[in-house]
């Protein structure tokens, strides 16, 4: 890997950890629904409106469906969920659930595209359960009714992000990536849009500062992290690619303490340990034998 690659890898991991901290920050004032639709249409406005710029076609006739169901699973679902669990829990707490992504992402794959689960992957999906269980107890948050639904929120949303890599992988390989980011947020923000007459943004949180942050909010950690992302699936491949899921729990634990005063306990610290080894078993390809002479 390039020492470039690597530079936008570990910016990549901080902007995703600090997504978490926008949501932790912006849900309190303007709701989950609003948090969640604003970054997504913001960030596919100006994707689109990029793409159209470099003459690059995302064919809406064709592909409109996929981005549709991409949007909603892979966007507007999670995001969504993640913004009702930021108003329970600390931010880096549901970024170490959030590692739990590719390990669903096997499971659907087992489930729907006929991929078997190896030992391997089933003793990475154990340990990842038992992550979950030490990061959620001995202390680390109050048990309560609301605490409960905020951690399933948090293993609901990766859930959904494996749904949709096994959705892209047997309906929509074949539609470009590029046009994905940009078609699935934007239908992804328009779809959330009647909700926001249920859970309305309160007009006194409408400030000045609040409207910077949304749009600092979509348009990093949507709009450039996504070009970032599949600059260096092109320039790497989609496996080195998706190390970044190893590293969004440190720079989100590292972004909590600084900016909103968190504190990382030894259970979320344990807990993010077996979770990401129990990932590297599940994600992590096994190199194949070198062939005879």
């Amino acid at each position: 890997m390039a020492a470039i690659d690597v530079i936008f890898l570990l910016a990549l991991s901080a902007i995703w950890g600090s997504s978490f901290i926008f949501m932790r920050f912006l849900a309190p004032l303007i709701g989950p629904v609003a948090t969640a639709d604003a970054r997504m249409f913001i960030a596919g406005v100006f994707l689109v409106l990029f793409l159209a710029a470099t003459r690059f076609s995302l064919q809406w006739r064709k592909n409109w469906k996929h981005y549709l169901v991409i949007g909603l699973l892979n966007s507007a679902v999670p995001f969504v969920l993640y913004s009702m669990a930021a108003l329970y829990l600390p931010a880096s707490m549901e970024a170490i659930f959030n590692s739990l992504s590719p390990m669903f992402g096997a499971v659907f794959a087992a489930l729907w595209l006929g991929e078997p689960l190896t030992a391997r992957k089933v003793t990475g999906l154990a340990l990842g359960i038992a992550g979950v269980v030490v990061t959620s107890g001995l202390g680390a948050v109050t048990v309560s009714t609301t605490a409960v639904l905020a951690i399933a929120a948090c293993l609901l949303a990766p859930a959904c992000y494996g749904l949709a890599g096994a959705y892209i992988k047997k309906r929509a390989g074949s539609v470009p990536p590029r046009a994905v980011a940009g078609g699935s947020q934007l239908l992804g923000g328009i779809a959330l849009m009647p909700f926001l007459a249920v859970s309305p943004p309160p007009v006194p949180a409408l400030g000045l500062t609040t409207v910077l942050l949304v749009i600092a909010f979509a348009l990093l950690c949507s709009a450039i992290a996504y070009l970032i992302y599949y600059r260096l699936i092109a320039d790497v491949g989609p496996t080195k690619a998706l190390t970044v899921t190893f590293l969004i729990p440190i720079f989100a634990m590292l972004w909590g303490v600084l900016f909103l005063r968190e504190s990382v306990s030894a259970s979320m610290a344990v807990g993010a340990l077996v979770i990401l080894v129990g990932t590297f078993l599940v994600a992590a390809p096994r190199r194949k034998p070198a062939p005879a002479a």
